[in-house]
């Protein structure tokens, strides 16, 4: 199917070209009849489908009413987002099935099971799960879901009914509810009467962060597997009650584009995907063909797109059984569009997506016990690796930070994973694992495959183009120790009740109470203290006492002198280690083995005050990352402040200003940086992440020294100049570096190697001094990922992080992201270590 490009009809904007108004025959095979009692769209929100964009409150009246109205339908709210916008799944299939659904569903994971071989599947259904716009200005595909459920609900005829008969139709209508919203809004709001489509009309060019993340501007088409975000907590749960056949994924890409479903570029799949998977795939797509030449629309197959990493929805299910499908449709971004295809209408858009739905339940009918089969084959090639696999299970730990091991055990529950809890403390190859602080993973279990993908190490590609990241190594994200175990020797109990952390306080002291800051919710607890007025102190140095070991950054509360007295001081903390899942240990004295608690080398710390440049200019992602840190992590308020007004602001109550990632200087102006470095000068902290060190350089905030490459194209023709310059790019890999743990910006750290997520191509040189490269790149610090040779050799020995007076402040820079995606724990200390100790720096 490589290249498929068909010539392109005239429907594709007859009576389309203005102001026609297109109603619901435009979009429904028009060959079969239709229940009239089922309510069409229009009566029910307003406006035809595709004359305005559905807001997501409509689209969710509308498929409720649909399940009211229709036996083929049943409806459920599976949570909220984070704007408290209902995460709906429709499920759809024959009044017969809806009977004995449980039933129906229990037999279909037991093909999952061993002992299926001799299952009949000749009148078990197949599953298929379709989701619409997780991107919510990629609008086509939740629209296109009034007309789809529409037809599901209203269409009559002996084809329909043997449809609905071997299918479960698992519909999420909007994978992304406060994306939509925010877009529909948009486009909406600027829509005029005579429908305008030219480019520059504001209607195509929405504001920033834009509507495609949801409300904390995360891309939630990367979250199928850390899962880290309520939309895509509610889709994975269903996912694994069902496991889906197809599971199908509605996006948009440019407006001068045409019409994409998989399989992608052939040499862009992950290894751990089969072959079969992407065979079936292939013969999917055949389905897709014919729907879209019957209606004269153009697409393409097999070019542009990968199938490589699994945290995107079209490719998370290749890795546990199921054909995961990546539809991309133009987009019109509005209304109506100039394009190099003509006039590029909303409705067309809609249509389009409206017809690859049908294609794919065609498909999953037609192909049925085929699928079936593959599913049933897969899971059994699964326990056949796990059982002559050298590797038995897997050991995952950190012996100072129970909550960041329990985060990450945590995720393995949400994709069920069997997990067991360590039998004793153990130390493997240098590495000390604590029961209670640490897991084991059976490799021998159902989603053997799934646990590879999620621990496993990858340096070599057949491939140096991708779409997405190139390496996501869980314990490499959360820091956290691990080993392949040859036995199940150190497994205790399989934990069945995955119970949240608790927190206590050791008992009532008159002296003083201590802390380490390697817990992940250290910078919680830390930050609720200062809020309550209570004076804190930082180690600067390890010490030990009463037989325990307190580590760099240690907190320690004194008793005396404070606005609590001793038993409201012990109350209050007592409170703040059970919200922080924190041992805080009450100490009577305050000698020590090394600094005593009186020393001039427990650092005062103050209570911050923290804001974030946003707007136009700042990537949107990380900004939300940090956003989403501070709120929802570690409750510490975080001011964002819009570029647009910077200049305006009176910045001088603020501890720390952070710059999230900016292209182009982040429409950052010459006048906003002498503001920021007057304030810097008077005490402040300016934090800058990766792009920001461009700007830095230019103003002058630091002295940086940049490693360039040469790199000259040498035999490389035209055609693959584009490939030439692709393979430079560090789509998203994970670097080691090396880590002075006595400086205040690696406290919390044990040991003395990080793991750092980088997706840029910047470069520092080191300082001449060895103590002002507390985190430095080794000489061989790719870890997982793809780098080029080039860059390779770029990175190897330079610095992610730097730090400099100026004035009575400190301007901080880190070239790699410490926050990515929400699921990257292990780094996320160094930005609290930059916030709460950046004056001792």
């Amino acid at each position: 199917m490589k290249k498929i490009l068909l010539a392109l009809c005239t429907v594709l904007s007859t009576g389309l070209f203005s102001q026609e108004q297109v109603t619901l025959n435009y979009y429904l095979p028009q060959d079969i009849t239709y229940d009239p009692s089922i309510p069409k769209p229009s009566e029910i929100i307003g406006h035809e489908v595709g004359e305005w964009h559905v807001t997501h409150d409509k689209l969710m009246f509308y498929m409720q009413t649909l399940a009211e109205a229709s036996d083929r339908i049943t409806i459920e709210n599976r949570g909220t987002t984070f704007e408290g916008r209902p995460i709906l799944l429709l499920t759809v299939t024959s009044p017969k099935n809806h009977s004995n659904l449980e039933d129906i569903r229990q037999k279909h994971l037991a093909l999952s099971e061993s002992g299926s071989a001799g299952t009949n599947l000749e009148t078990l259904p197949i599953v298929v799960y379709q989701g619409f716009s997780v991107h919510g200005n990629e609008p086509s595909g939740a629209n296109a879901g009034l007309a789809y459920a529409y037809y599901l609900a209203a269409a009559q005829g002996p084809a329909i009914d043997a449809m609905l008969n071997n299918t479960i139709i698992l519909m999420d209508p909007s994978f992304n509810p406060d994306g939509l919203q925010r877009f529909a809004y948009w486009a909406n709001t600027n829509r005029s009467m005579n429908l305008n489509p030219d480019g520059n009309e504001r209607e195509y060019h929405e504001v920033w962060p834009g509507g495609r993340t949801n409300h904390y501007w995360f891309d939630i088409n990367r979250d199928w597997l850390p899962v880290q975000l309520p939309e895509s907590r509610a889709r994975i749960k269903t996912f694994h009650n069902w496991l889906p056949n197809i599971l199908t994924d509605h996006h948009e890409m440019g407006t001068n584009s045409t019409f994409f479903f998989q399989p992608g570029e052939p040499s862009r799949v992950h290894p751990l995907t089969p072959k079969m998977n992407q065979e079936l795939t292939a013969e999917i797509g055949t389905y897709h063909a014919k729907a879209l030449d019957k209606i004269g629309s153009l697409y393409y197959s097999e070019e542009n797109y990968d199938d490589y990493y699994y945290g995107k929805g079209s490719t998370f299910p290749d890795v546990v059984g199921s054909v995961g499908i990546l539809f991309e449709q133009a987009s019109s971004r509005g209304h109506i569009q100039e394009s190099d295809n003509g006039l590029l209408t909303f409705p067309f858009t809609i249509r389009n997506q409206f017809t690859a739905a049908l294609s794919t339940v065609e498909a999953a009918q037609n192909m049925r016990t085929k699928i079936l089969d593959f599913q049933r084959d897969f899971y059994q090639g699964q326990r056949d690796e796990a059982a002559s696999s050298k590797t038995k299970a897997i050991i995952f730990g950190d012996e100072k930070d129970a909550a960041k091991t329990w985060h990450l055990a945590e995720i393995l529950h949400r994709q069920k994973i069997k997990f067991h809890e360590l039998n004793q403390d153990v130390t493997l190859a240098g590495s000390r694992y604590k029961k209670g602080n640490s897991y084991v993973v059976p490799m021998n279990q159902k989603n053997h495959r799934l646990i590879k993908a999620m621990f496993e190490k990858r340096t070599t590609f057949t491939d140096s183009l991708f779409y997405d990241i190139s390496a996501w190594t869980f314990p490499l994200a959360f820091n956290v120790d691990y080993a392949e175990l040859t036995s199940l020797a150190n497994a205790g109990p399989e934990i069945t009740d995955f119970k949240p952390l608790t927190g206590a306080v050791s008992e009532e002291s008159n002296y003083a109470y201590l802390f380490e800051w390697h817990e992940y919710y250290g910078p919680k607890a830390l930050n609720k203290i200062l809020n309550k007025g209570i004076r804190a102190k930082i180690a600067q140095y390890p010490f030990s006492m009463n037989g325990i070991s307190y580590d760099y950054g240690t907190v320690m509360i004194p008793v005396q002198n404070q606005e609590l007295n001793k038993k409201e001081l012990y109350n209050f903390l007592n409170e703040v280690a059970k919200e922080s899942y924190l041992k805080i240990t009450a100490v009577s004295t305050g000698v020590t083995q090394g600094i005593d608690l009186g020393s001039g080398d427990f650092e005062a710390v103050e209570k911050q005050k923290v804001a974030i440049i946003v707007g136009e200019g700042i990537r949107s992602y990380d900004a939300g990352e940090i956003w989403h840190l501070f709120d929802t992590r570690y409750d510490i308020k975080l001011t964002k402040i819009d570029t647009e007004y910077l200049g305006r602001t009176d910045l001088s109550s603020y501890t720390d200003i952070i710059i999230p990632g900016a292209s182009g200087g982040g429409g950052l102006s010459k006048s906003n940086a002498e503001k920021l470095k007057e304030w810097v000068k008077d005490g402040g902290s300016l934090i800058g992440y990766r792009t920001t060190a461009n700007w830095f350089g230019q103003q002058e905030f630091l002295d940086l020294k940049f490693k360039k490459d040469t790199l000259v194209a040498k035999n490389i023709p035209f055609g693959k100049r584009n490939d030439f310059r692709g393979a430079q790019v560090t789509g998203g890999a994970i670097f080691e570096a090396k880590i002075d743990r006595s400086h205040p910006i690696n406290f919390g750290y044990k040991n003395n190697r990080i793991a750092l997520f980088r997706n840029s191509n910047i470069y520092l040189e080191p300082e001449k001094d060895s103590y002002d490269n507390p985190i430095q790149y080794t000489a061989s610090p790719l870890l997982s990922g793809y780098i080029s040779e080039e860059n390779a050799e770029l990175i190897k020995n330079s610095v992610p992080f730097k730090v400099s007076r100026m004035g009575r402040g400190r301007v901080i820079l880190f070239t790699d992201n410490t926050n990515f995606r929400a699921f990257w724990y292990g780094t996320n200390k160094l930005l609290m270590n930059a916030i709460f100790f950046g004056d001792m720096m």
